[in-house]
């Protein structure tokens, strides 16, 4: 038996029933009962049709599924029916190998493979492929498991996608106009089924990677009084990935412009030097104007209480020293130390110090000058027997002298050396020359700053005089400086010491650090010495960032000089490719020192009382401020203390409320005045006094003169007042003496701060005995006596002389004693009167002593009242014996 096909190939279409024909079999000879398929699982059976024909069909078992298997491939045999009723001797065929092959229907649409795709951009570029979308078909033919298409549905953006799904910008992309774009994305099959869920795709932009430091504020508020601020807390430095072998960066703290460069207390020089240590002998040359010291009056300044109190030289001014206050010869060794701003100027000498000859000779015999850029000193020795070359002139080539920022300059003077300080670095001379020693002479001299004087600069060539003159005696000046000065000082005696020299020059404000422990080995930090600039150095990028968010800024004054201090970072890194090596571009900030609560310094005590003539007289005097207190409080404002209260206060009023707290603090004084209000001080009669051991005990010192005295030196408020409760007024002639009336003023930060005027009136108790009374007003001639020098107009009137007086006494007499009796009775209820208003004034003074005002009650006590009542009473009384005279004239 044999089958005339061998093989068959047969298409299929998927999921076809199992009664479906697939395909007929050819027919075999013979007769046919039946197909046997060989192979595993093979999903199909052979059924015959017609056993005489061999005709038969092949059919699917199940539904066919051309995903799960695009074709079958097995063998397929006939067998006849065998001989007899059990079928012996089958015959079967040669086997056929059938190949099936499934036909696929598009039922699967594209899937993503991802659920969303993420992508970050540069912007400023154009990218040939951003990102690549994929999505795939479960189909099986080739034709419909294919993508052969992606679109992106989203409108009107910068982007466009290829059949691949790469996906592309079309423009460059800005980071400033969009940050993020988010794009919808669809896919179709190659039988244009389209995607059954679209995908979503963010495109980041980041700005172009510029290295730099990020993350920190460029405005940084101090408030005064919190200590330390950390500068970057936050801050990191950006490298864009490019390796970095080492850093260095350099931040700088601009002071420049506040005080004499940098915040430092803006107390006296004098005061300074004591409160650095240095000893006594030191004379400031260069004092705030006031009554003491009123040789620097009508000198231009720039003063602004905040800061230090400066003096400007234009090139026409100048100010001559009182004599007495420099010795005439200066001792080695000895100290001048001064405060200068000066820029490049002409060729010219420019004088800060000169002593020099009043007149004739014009003999220069110290002297502290610029010239050249170049700091000069002229020390000529007195005359002396051995007539031998000397140092004389001093050269120093600083560039600090020009460079138009202060600079802090201190000479030690110990002959033949000299030796200059500046910003706390010493420089020896470059050059030195010599001179004879100057010749005997009874000459005097004149110090005088900001030029030479000379009496007549013919005698000198190497001097000029103004052509002009000005007043002052200014048209006798040469050599006139221009710049700026300030605390000009001589300290004869001793050399200044390099701690003292640094800590006038140290600010008060300044760079700090304090390095992590784990990173301290790792970095390296250097300070310049007054901490306004600090560089670090490291190789590790963390460690060095760490150490830069612990850098910090520190003002140490109670009261700091508000304002804005700029800060600079300078950055250089260094690489393994120095070729494409990053450069860092400089950071810039600036540090806000709010204004700090200016405080308020009250005076407060017993501003009137009386004591007696005696007690004004005595050895001790009457103590002024007997109870004087000195407070000094500040104001604030603050809000609710709870978000309730807040609530509250908001119910109430629309607008948030501030409560207003006043709070004492303590701080220091440095000056005291005491001033006479009226006449000033008669020094033959009447003085102010204190304890001077009291106050070289506090390191303070009094100048008097015969407008008051003044108290000076940095000490605490506690102290002054105690030192002002001793401050005594003593008057020896108080015949003709009232009431005395005085003011007492307070300041801090040399006149930055001031208090209130506190006026104190003292009155004069005169006293007298009532036998003493009694005489006068029986004895006509002395009580008539002070009528002559009355302002009483008595023209036209003869009074009686003394015999014709004798002849008359009854009528004269009675008047008299009238006039006397009234007089005594307005002088006895002028007592009382003030009497009662002392007790009344006791009484309402907090802690006011009870023995303000001791009465002696064992004589009459009698108070004079203002002459006024005198001359009234008197009046009366002349016109009185006036008219009894003329009617004496009638009888």
């Amino acid at each position: 038996m044999q089958c005339f096909q061998v093989a068959w190939k047969i298409h299929s279409l998927p999921h076809a029933p199992q009664s479906t024909t697939l395909f007929w079999l050819l027919t075999c000879s013979g007769e046919i009962c039946g197909f046997r398929i060989h192979g595993q699982n093979v999903p199909f059976e052979a059924v015959v049709l017609d056993k005489s024909t061999g005709e038969g069909v092949i059919r699917a078992k199940d539904k066919l599924d051309c995903e799960l298997q695009k074709e079958h491939t097995f063998t397929i045999q006939a067998y006849d029916c065998g001989e007899g009723p059990d079928g012996a001797n089958m015959k079967k065929s040669h086997k056929a190998t059938v190949h099936i092959q499934v036909n696929d229907i598009n039922e699967y649409s594209p899937v993503f493979k991802e659920k969303s795709y993420k992508a970050t951009v540069i912007e400023g570029k154009k990218y040939d492929s951003i990102l690549k979308v994929e999505a795939v078909d479960a189909d099986c033919s080739f034709q419909f498991s294919q993508i052969c298409n992606y679109e992106i549905v989203t409108p009107d953006v910068p982007f466009t996608i290829d059949k691949d799904g790469f996906i592309k910008n079309t423009e460059k992309l800005s980071y400033g106009k969009e940050r993020m774009y988010k794009l919808t994305v669809t896919a179709y099959d190659c039988g244009k089924n389209r995607a059954s869920e679209d995908v979503l795709v963010k495109i980041s932009v980041k700005p172009t990677c510029k290295p730099s430091w990020q993350g920190f504020n460029k405005r940084i508020e101090y408030e005064p009084g919190t200590g330390s601020l950390a500068l970057f807390p936050s801050m990191h430095l950006e490298t864009c990935d490019e390796p970095i072998t080492s850093i260095r960066a350099s931040i700088e703290l601009e002071t420049n412009h506040i005080g004499k460069g940098c915040d430092r207390d803006t107390y006296s020089e004098k005061s300074l030097h004591k409160l650095c240590g240095a000893s006594s002998g030191t004379v400031e040359l260069l004092p705030a104007p006031s009554s003491s010291a009123n040789w620097t009056v009508g000198l231009p300044t720039d003063n602004g209480h905040d800061s230090d109190q400066v003096f400007e030289f234009n090139g026409t001014q100048a100010i001559k020293v009182p004599n007495g206050m420099v010795s005439t010869s200066l001792k080695d060794p000895f100290t001048i130390s001064v405060w200068m701003r000066h820029g490049p100027g002409a060729h010219e000498k420019e004088t800060i110090l000169c002593n020099s000859d009043k007149t004739e000779m014009n003999r220069h015999h110290y002297s502290l000058y610029v010239h050249n850029c170049r700091l000069i000193f002229l020390l000529r020795q007195e005359p002396s027997e051995a007539e031998n070359y000397k140092p004389a002139e001093f050269h120093w080539k600083l560039d600090q002298v020009c460079d138009k920022e202060w600079h802090h300059y201190v000479l030690n003077v110990e002959f033949p050396t000299v030796s200059v300080f500046v910003d706390g670095t010493t420089f020896e001379p470059f050059l030195v020359t010599e001179d004879y020693p100057l010749h005997a002479s009874k000459i005097e001299t004149q110090l005088t700053i900001g030029a030479c004087w000379q009496e007549n600069s013919g005698h000198d060539n190497d001097t000029e005089t103004v052509s002009e003159p000005s007043s002052g005696g200014n048209a006798r000046m040469a050599q006139f400086f221009r710049g700026n000065l300030a605390g000009l000082i001589i300290r004869t005696g001793k050399l200044e010491n390099k701690k003292v020299i640094d800590c006038l020059y140290t600010c008060k404000e300044g760079l700090d650090v304090q390095l992590p422990e784990e990173v301290a080995s790792a970095i390296k930090v250097e300070f310049n010495p007054n901490q306004s600039s600090l560089t670090v150095e490291g190789d590790d990028i963390d460690a060095f960032d760490k150490v830069m968010q612990h850098i910090s800024y520190l003002n140490s004054r109670q009261f700091p000089t508000p304002g804005i201090r700029h800060l600079r970072i300078s950055t250089t890194v260094k690489c393994f490719n120095e070729e494409s090596c990053v450069t860092v571009p400089d950071a810039e900030g600036y540090v806000m020192v709010l204004q700090p609560e200016e405080p308020k310094i009250s005076l407060s005590g017993i501003d009137h009382f009386a004591r007696s003539a005696a007690e004004f007289e005595s050895q001790e005097g009457v103590t002024l401020f007997p109870e004087l207190r000195i407070v000094s409080t500040i104001t604030r404002e603050v809000e609710a203390d709870t978000e309730s209260e807040a609530a509250e206060g908001a119910d109430d009023d629309p607008t948030v409320q501030e409560t207003v707290v006043s709070e004492e603090i303590m701080h220091n004084l440095d000056t005291c005045e005491v001033t006479v209000v009226g006449d000033e001080l008669d020094g033959e009669h009447e003085s102010l006094e204190v304890d001077m051991s009291q106050l070289q005990q506090r390191s303070l010192e009094m100048s008097s003169s015969n407008v008051g005295l003044v108290i000076t030196g940095v000490n605490t408020m506690a102290n002054y007042e105690q030192v002002l409760h001793l401050i005594r007024y003593k008057n020896w002639h108080t015949e003709a003496l009232f009431d005395r009336k005085f003011k007492l003023v307070c300041s801090e930060l040399n006149g930055r701060y001031i208090s209130n005027d506190f006026k104190v009136e003292v009155n004069v108790i005169h006293t007298a005995s009532p036998m003493e009374h009694a005489n006068n007003a029986m004895v006509q001639p002395n009580f008539i006596n002070p009528v002559h020098h009355a302002s009483v107009d008595l023209s036209g009137h003869n009074l009686v002389n003394a015999h014709q007086a004798s002849v008359v006494p009854s009528a004269a007499t009675i008047v008299i004693v009238v006039c006397v009796s009234f007089l005594v009775f307005m002088i006895i209820l002028g007592v009382f009167r003030i009497r009662a208003a002392h007790q009344r004034t006791m009484r309402d003074q907090e802690n006011g002593k009870e023995n303000e005002m001791d009465w002696d009650d064992s004589a009459l006590t009698i108070t004079v009242n203002p002459m006024e009542v005198k001359r009234h009473e008197r009046r009366k009384q002349g016109s009185k014996i006036s008219n009894k005279k003329h009617d004496y004239d009638g009888d």
